[in-house]
C-alpha cells in the first residue's frame, strides 16, 4: 500500500535525575558529595533515506518515544544518556508542525537529516553544587523533559519530468515503454492510484526520472477525486509532459480538457503553469489524433508531439524534446524549481533500464 501523508505524535526522552550522594568509607566519616549527574534523554530524528519510498511503515505507529537518560548514582556515576529513536522517510518528505500548520523541514536530498523533538537535558547531582564554602550540598536538579509533538509528513516524489493527464490518457502506458516500471494498467480511469517513478535512459551519458502521476480532473484543486493528493506530486516536477488523449471515453472534448488540467495546476499553485511543458498528443493510430494534434497547435502557437506509447512512434522525438528542456534550464543557469538541488542521484522506488 502506497501512503504519502500520515499523522504521528513524536516523545523524546526525558533527561535523567540528578542524585544526592555523600562518599562513604571507612576511615574517612566524613567524605564530600559524591552524586552523579543524570544522562540526556533520547531526541526524535526523522531521516531521509534512500531504501524507503512511502510512509506506509509509519501510518500504523501513531506514537513514537525515545528512549529516557539514565539517573544518577553515587560514586560519582553519571547516568547513561538515552539512545536517539530515528523515523526512515523518502526523499522529498516534507515534516510539518501539526498544531501550527508551518513547515519545520524538507528533506529532499537522501541522508538528510531533522531533530524532531529534542530530548531532554539530565539533572545535576549534589556533587555538581559543590564550592569551597558549600562542602556538603544537599541540592540536585531533576532531568528536563523531553519535547513533545505532532507532526504531519506529506510525501512530495522527486522526479526531473511529470506526466499530466485526464484519467486514461495512456501515462502509465508510456512510463512502462520508456522505462522498466510496471504500473498497473487497464482500460478504465483511475487505475493508478499512487505515482509511479521510472528512469529513462536517453543515450549512455543522460537520463531523467519520470513520475506517472494519477489522473486529475476538475475540480482536483478543491480535492475533488483525491485532487489535492495527486496534485501534491507535480509540484517536485521540474518539467510537465502533458498527455491529450485525442478520443476520451466519456466523450468530452480534447481541447476543454487540456484547459481544465491547466485551470487547476493555476488553482491549485500559479507557479505550476510557469513550469516548462511538453504537450503530446497520444493513440496517435486512432482516427482523428491528428485532428486534435493541429488544433491544440493552432490555439497554443507552438509545436505539439503526436505519439503512440503502444506503436512507439515519436517516442524519440518525445524524449529528445525533455532532454533539449532539461539541458535549456541548465544553460541558462535556472534548473526546474522542483528539480534545483532537490533530485536524489538515485530516488527511491525507481526501475532503470
Amino acid at each position: 500500500m502506497f501512503v504519502d501523508r500520515v499523522e504521528i505524535e513524536v516523545h523524546a526522552g526525558d533527561g535523567g535525575s540528578g542524585c544526592m550522594s555523600f562518599r562513604r568509607e571507612k576511615y574517612v566519616p566524613h567524605g564530600g558529595p559524591d552524586g552523579g549527574d543524570g544522562g540526556n534523554g533520547g531526541s526524535v530524528v526523522v531521516v531521509a533515506s534512500e531504501g524507503v519510498d512511502s510512509l506506509t511503515a509509519l501510518a500504523h505507529r501513531k506514537f513514537w518515544r525515545a528512549e529516557k537518560g539514565g539517573r544518577g548514582e553515587g560514586s560519582n556515576r553519571h547516568g547513561r544518556s538515552g539512545q536517539d529513536l530515528t523515523i526512515l522517510v523518502p526523499p522529498g518528505t516534507v515534516v510539518i508542525d501539526a498544531e501550527n500548520q508551518f513547515v519545520l523541514k524538507d528533506l529532499i536530498r537522501p541522508h538528510e537529516q531533522f531533530v524532531a523533538a529534542r530530548g531532554g537535558k539530565g539533572g545535576w547531582g549534589n556533587a555538581h553544587f559543590k564550592s569551597s564554602t558549600h562542602q556538603a550540598p544537599r541540592e540536585f536538579t531533576e532531568g528536563e523533559r523531553g519535547e513533545r509533538r505532532r507532526l504531519i509528513f506529506e510525501l512530495k516524489v522527486i522526479a526531473d519530468v511529470g506526466l499530466l493527464g485526464k484519467p486514461n490518457a495512456g501515462k502509465s502506458t508510456l512510463l512502462s515503454r520508456l522505462s522498466k516500471a510496471r504500473p498497473a494498467i487497464a482500460d478504465y480511469p483511475f487505475t493508478t492510484k499512487h505515482p509511479n517513478l521510472g528512469r529513462v535512459q536517453v543515450d549512455l551519458d543522460r537520463s531523467f526520472v519520470m513520475a506517472d502521476i494519477p489522473g486529475l480532473i476538475e475540480g482536483a484543486h478543491a480535492g475533488v477525486g483525491l485532487g489535492l493528493e495527486f496534485l501534491r506530486h507535480v509540484e517536485r516536477a521540474g518539467i510537465l509532459v502533458h498527455l491529450i488523449e485525442p478520443s476520451p471515453l466519456d466523450g468530452t472534448d480534447p481541447i476543454l480538457n487540456y484547459r481544465a488540467i491547466r485551470n487547476e495546476l493555476r488553482q491549485y499553485n500559479e507557479r505550476l503553469c510557469e513550469r516548462p511543458e511538453i504537450v503530446a498528443v497520444t493513440k496517435c493510430e486512432l482516427p482523428g489524433a491528428a485532428e486534435v494534434r493541429q488544433r491544440l497547435a493552432e490555439e497554443l502557437q507552438r509545436d505539439v508531439l503526436l505519439i503512440s506509447a503502444v506503436t512507439g512512434q515519436g517516442l524519440n522525438q518525445l524524449t529528445g524534446a525533455i532532454a533539449r528542456q532539461m539541458a535549456g534550464c541548465e544553460d541558462e543557469g535556472q534548473r526546474p524549481p522542483a528539480v534545483a538541488g532537490s533530485a536524489p542521484d538515485h530516488p527511491p522506488s525507481i526501475e532503470q533500464d
